[in-house]
Formats: structure tokens, C-alpha cells, sequence
């Protein structure tokens, strides 16, 4: 009879998993503050956590769903701006931008999917796209740059500060992980991935099309402005003529993330989210060649997604899975061997 390690155990479950990751996260900071390890760091680190949450979002939606979508960027601007006139503007608290986001996100993503998700492939791409720009240059119109002064920022009537910001970020990425975690094991994600395999499999099975379709096309939508609103609250401003954040590159980025962790892997699409944005501005930026070249760690990517979609269509999470299963067979030989 096999003994159960129990550390294990707790790692193959997912609220372990975000236990340990919670624990690691928190002591980055936590090292920060006592000055060991740098404020630029830190901000690379929520940075990378934000584009995080806006990715796992877009993997239920290309992974669990069979969409793909360029409008990412257009999205994460709605939540962007909703922060600053909620926030700045009208001083409110930032659970009631939180909330007022959502449901912006709903109305929006409900129209929006309503309209888009009747065309499939490279269309919907296309459209999407069209919608992002038309998002973008009207935010654009409306106002060109937004600021949030870090005093306006207020969490059940307490003033959060730059590092409470931070751990605010790591928060809602842990609730949103689990609440994915617990819809991708619950039968609504089972439908979307019967939908993505075979549309006509899963109609013959009484699944709704439209129906899970635009429920996977909402909730992308929603990570995305709250990621925005996230973005907001730890950089504080941003000038769309300038900044990437709202524009295709945001969109293909976030796509490239996906598809180096694994369509299909949560953890997976977050580590692809460290290679894209982590990678250069945590590690890489030390090193002067990369630092005189910051286009090279483009070039890597785009190797990266080259390689992955060719030989590991999985992603990362795909060549942990079999690394795994090579070293347990080895182990279960070596084992039988010694007795």
C-alpha cells in the first residue's frame, strides 16, 4: 500500500497551489519593504499579475471555448477609464469601481458577444478588432490622459497605499483563479469544452451554442476591465496616444501568453504571461545587452509561439505534463528494480 504524502496532496489541489503562490507573491513584497529586494521589481511583478488576470480570462475563452478574440485591448481600456472617473473623478471607494466595472462589463460584453459571436474563425478575430479600435480612439476622444492620485484610492473607507495596492491585486487574481478553477470543473465548463471539440457533438447533446459562447465571451471581457481597473490603480496614469496598453499589441500579447502556457492551463497561461511581460522587465533588464535591446525578448517570443504551436500545441503546461509522466514511469521502474 502506497503512503500518502500529504504535501503533495496539497499541491495537486488547486487552493493549495494558490496558497503556496499567495505565500510567494506576499514575501516579494514583504522582502521589499525591508530592502532586499528592489521597488522596480515588485512593480514588474503586480504588472505581470495584472496582464495575468486578463489572460486567464481570455484562456476560458480560447481554450475552454474554441473563440479568439483581438479586442482585448479595447476592453481592458473600459475598465481603465470607468476607474479613473469612479475613483478620481467621483471619489468613490474601490469597491464600488470594482462593482460598477462588472457590470459594465456585462452590459458590454453582452451586447458586444451578442453581435460578434454569430460569425466564428478569423472573422470574429476581425471584428473584435474593430471594435478595439473603435473603443480605443473614442476613450481616446474623451480624454487623452487619465490620472488617479494615490489618495483617492479607499477600500471600506481606509486610504490603500501603493504596497496595500499590490496585495489588493494578488487578492482578486486568487479569487478569480479559484472561481475559474472551480467553473472549468463545474458541468457549465464541461459544455465549453464539449462546444470547442466538436460544435456538432455538443449540439446533438442539447448544449446552447450562443448561450455558453457569449457566457465564456462575458466573462473575458470582465477580467479584462478589471484588469484595466487594476492597471489604473497600480500605475496610476496613462496617456492613449502613447501608451500600448489599449492597442493590438496588448491583444496579440496577451493571445501569445495563451498560447505558450496552454490554451487549456490556467498556471500554464500565467506562465506565458511571465515570459511576455515578466521575463525582460524582472530579469533581463539587468543584463546590458538586453537592457541596449528590449526588441530581442520580442524576437524570443516570437520563436517561442513558433516552436510551441509546431511541436507542443499544449504549450508549457503540455511539456511539464509529459516531463512528469517520464519521471514517474522512471521512478515506478526503479522501484520494481530495487525490490
Amino acid at each position: 500500500m502506497k503512503k500518502k504524502n500529504p504535501v503533495l496532496d496539497v499541491l495537486r489541489s488547486p487552493l493549495g497551489q494558490l496558497l503556496v503562490f499567495v505565500i510567494v507573491l506576499s514575501a516579494i513584497q514583504f522582502l521589499n519593504l525591508q530592502g532586499m529586494i528592489s521597488s522596480s521589481f515588485v512593480q514588474a511583478v503586480g504588472n505581470t499579475l495584472i496582464y495575468s488576470i486578463v489572460a486567464i480570462g481570455f484562456c476560458l475563452l480560447l481554450g475552454y471555448s474554441g473563440l479568439a478574440t483581438l479586442g482585448t485591448g479595447g476592453f481592458i481600456g473600459i475598465g481603465t477609464y470607468l476607474a479613473y472617473y469612479i475613483i478620481q473623478e467621483y471619489e468613490l471607494p474601490f469597491a464600488a469601481a470594482l462593482v460598477l466595472t462588472i457590470a459594465a462589463a456585462v452590459v458590454i460584453g453582452a451586447v458586444v458577444g451578442f453581435i460578434s459571436l454569430r460569425i466564428e474563425g478569423i472573422y470574429l478575430a476581425i471584428l473584435t478588432l474593430g471594435l478595439s479600435e473603435i473603443i480605443r480612439n473614442l476613450l481616446m476622444v474623451i480624454k487623452s490622459t487619465i490620472k488617479i492620485d494615490v489618495d483617492h484610492v479607499r477600500l471600506f473607507g481606509t486610504k490603500i497605499s501603493p504596497t496595500g495596492v499590490y496585495f489588493l491585486i494578488l487578492a482578486v487574481f486568487t479569487v478569480l483563479m479559484w472561481l475559474l478553477f472551480n467553473l472549468i470543473d463545474s458541468p457549465t465548463g464541461r459544455a465549453m469544452l464539449a462546444m470547442k471539440n466538436s460544435t456538432s457533438a455538443a449540439q446533438a447533446m442539447g448544449i446552447s451554442l450562443m448561450k455558453f459562447r457569449l457566457m465564456s465571451f462575458v466573462i473575458s471581457v470582465i477580467f479584462a476591465a478589471v484588469g484595466g481597473l487594476l492597471y489604473m490603480l497600480f500605475i496610476r496614469t496613462i496617456t492613449t496616444s502613447t501608451s500600448t496598453l489599449l492597442t493590438l499589441t496588448t491583444s496579440l500579447n496577451i493571445l501569445g501568453a495563451v498560447i505558450i502556457g496552454g490554451a487549456k492551463s490556467l498556471w500554464g497561461t500565467t506562465f506565458g504571461v511571465f515570459i511576455i511581460y515578466g521575463l525582460q522587465s524582472m530579469f533581463l533588464s539587468n543584463i546590458p545587452f538586453f537592457r541596449e535591446n528590449p526588441a530581442f525578448i520580442t524576437m524570443v517570443t516570437g520563436v517561442l509561439i513558433i516552436l510551441v504551436v509546431m511541436f507542443f500545441p499544449g504549450g508549457f503546461a503540455q511539456i511539464v505534463s509529459q516531463l512528469w509522466a517520464g519521471a514517474k514511469k522512471r521512478l515506478a521502474k526503479s522501484g520494481k528494480g530495487g525490490a
